[in-house]
């Protein structure tokens, strides 16, 4: 390893070090439905709303195995979801390019993998998907599986820390306080980053560019 790629090691470890604690703290609070952040005031309507519409009551813990099925049931719909928007992109909105759709086998592959969060892909995005199955398909999960595999972990702490109770938590809360109070913030302040950058995203067609530097006139690149 060279001096940069020692460097790197450190820093990375450095940071997850200092992150630790203060993560860890916060997300205790984020597990526990009674627990206050200090985003409240800013997702706590959201939260709310959620609730109401979903008729979730999040003072009701479930037994392992109700939170279990939820997870279950949960995990299967979003894996027929994605796996229903990947087989009909062709007729649904948002395909400038008029992909095609993808093939049985590679859909149910993608969309197992996606919702399990093993994000294993064996295609080209840009040259295989739509934007809306992109969006819709995929990014989905990798709030929602990612958010499902917290709160796995949160009932594992919770079954150590709860021996002689029988309830582990309610699935349903851990997945909107998790997803609202972790996830949104870190993308809503990454996104703003990116913009900051000049970095453009639209829903237009691909665009055709000739490269400042190019070898033949016939070259050109494709930006999605």
């Amino acid at each position: 390893m060279n001096v940069s790629g020692c460097i790197q090691l450190v820093l990375f470890v450095g940071v997850l070090s200092a992150l630790t604690k203060p993560m860890g703290v916060y997300l205790t609070k984020v597990l526990d439905p009674q627990g206050h952040t200090f985003l409240d005031g800013l997702f706590g309507p959201l939260e709310r709303g959620i609730y109401r519409l979903a008729g979730i009551d999040r003072a009701v813990d479930q037994t392992w195995k109700q939170y279990g099925l939820s997870l279950g049931v949960f995990s299967l719909i979003g894996m027929l979801l994605t796996y229903a928007v990947l087989r009909l992109q062709h007729v649904l909105p948002l395909n400038p390019q008029g992909f095609g759709p993808m093939s049985p086998d590679l859909a149910f592959n993608t969309a197992v993998s996606f919702t399990t969060n093993t994000n294993w892909q064996n295609y080209g995005g840009e040259s295989t998907l739509s934007y809306l199955s992109q969006m819709v398909a995929l990014t989905l999960h990798n709030y929602t599986s990612a958010a499902v595999g917290i709160g796995v972990a949160a009932v594992f702490v919770r079954g150590l820390a709860r021996h002689t109770a029988k309830t582990v938590g309610n699935f349903w809360v851990d997945i909107v306080r998790v997803t609202l109070y972790v996830f949104l913030p870190m993308c809503l302040v990454y996104a703003l980053f990116l913009v900051s950058q000049g970095v453009v995203q639209n829903s237009d067609k691909y665009v055709m560019a000739q490269p400042v530097e190019h070898v033949t006139d016939a070259v050109q690149q494709t930006i999605a």
